[in-house]
């Protein structure tokens, strides 16, 4: 495999018209990043039944299926977890999922973020023998699951179903890497001892890597003033040997560019750079306030459905830029007839759903409390 193959198509951050609307997806765009993604010789689009409230597989359907020939790209999905309630819900979101895209198989399918309550559902509704079925009646050419855990449940995932899987998608990042509650490193090498491939997902960890302070964007500028921070970052992922794909959701045309140039003219990551970013790991980790990824999987699992992502943006936001008007906007978002961050009851359902392993009552407590402090001396009394 060559390291320009490895540059997937990541589609739950596509583009839209309305960003309060993550269905007004701007299929123009989308379908322009296509073709120039595609006439560059990369072909891997993964998506998933819940992605942008189901649109995502149907834009891909419009901008790929119905424009390509089906031998000249590759479709990752996966079963969306949290709804199932049945072995019979297993048929219903798979055969849902082919007719939004159009299609008759996967290339690659997967059980979509296996953490501690969900591969309990996944167990109740037998979507891993479902899934070796897939690949068994040609419906999945390869299998796997996508994973948000420690290495401890990844060991006890891989020790029951390795030997019917070909991949596992993990979060994989330098940031990450060795983060205690992360444990990138050791999930990439079981994954690596169990013999299967590596797909990766949010290599800038939804953004987080690439919206820096000035401080950080200054040692990278000062260190390669010809690559990007987001490359650098890319190729940390891509240079891993047992890493099969490194997925980058692109809302925006000059990613897409800045991407294919990485990959296009990709260099192994070197001692000197990966000393580099281990130190900016390091300093990162002390400047961002919430590593929150904007999953969105919190907001599922909260019995108030609280907003919780866009407030950490927010407070992150604040914090690098404490000369801001973000207390402003912090009150709008209580205009909009979102739900206040101070509604948190504590009951500490998300936790168990957060990617980063944040602890999420207590952030948002920190949420309210510094933007009820700050909030007259920078933007006046709301």
């Amino acid at each position: 495999m060559t390291y320009k193959s490895k540059f997937g198509f990541g589609c739950m951050r596509l583009p839209v018209t309305d960003t309060n609307d993550p269905t007004t997806i701007d299929q123009d765009l989308f379908n322009e990043m296509v073709d120039i993604y595609m006439e560059k010789g990369f072909n891997y689009f993964d998506t998933s039944y819940a992605y942008h409230n189901g649109m995502s597989e149907v834009a891909i359907r419009k901008a790929v299926v119905e424009r390509y020939p089906r031998e000249s790209f590759l479709i990752c999905d996966k079963m969306p977890t949290w709804a199932l309630t049945s072995e019979e819900d297993n048929d219903k979101f798979v055969n849902e999922m082919l007719e939004r895209l159009g299609i008759n198989y996967f290339d690659v399918f997967f059980i979509h973020n296996i953490n501690v309550p969900w591969l309990k559902l996944a167990k109740e509704a037998k979507s891993f023998e479902y899934i070796k079925k897939m690949k068994d009646n040609g419906i999945a050419k390869k299998i796997g699951f996508s994973f948000h855990d420690n290495s401890k449940l990844l060991k006890e995932v891989l020790e029951e179903y390795a030997d019917i899987l070909d991949v596992v998608q993990l979060e994989l990042n330098y940031l990450d890497w060795e983060d205690p509650s992360i444990e990138s490193r050791k999930c990439y090498e079981l994954c690596a001892e169990y013999g299967l491939d590596v797909y990766v997902m949010e290599p800038l960890k939804g953004g987080v890597i690439v919206n820096l302070p000035d401080s950080i964007k200054n040692d990278f500028e000062e260190f390669n003033p010809d690559k990007s921070i987001a490359s650098m970052a890319i190729r940390f992922c891509a240079s891993l040997e047992n890493v099969k794909v490194v997925l980058s959701g692109m809302s925006k045309m000059e990613d897409l560019i800045d991407n294919c140039d990485t990959y296009e003219n990709f260099e192994v990551l070197n001692t000197e750079e990966n000393e580099f970013l281990e130190r900016m790991a390091s300093k990162l980790r002390q400047n961002v306030a919430v590593p929150c990824s904007e999953c969105g999987y919190c907001i599922k699992a909260c019995p108030e459905m609280i907003p919780i992502p866009e407030y950490f943006n927010l407070y992150n936001t604040s914090k690098n830029q404490p000369q801001s008007n973000i207390y402003r906007l912090y009150y709008d978002k209580l205009g909009e007839e979102k739900v206040p961050a101070d509604e948190c009851t504590y009951c500490e359902t998300c936790l168990d759903h957060c990617t980063q392993k944040i602890d999420i009552p207590d952030m948002l407590e920190k949420v309210c409390e510094h933007f009820e402090e700050g909030f007259s001396p920078y933007a006046g009394a709301p």
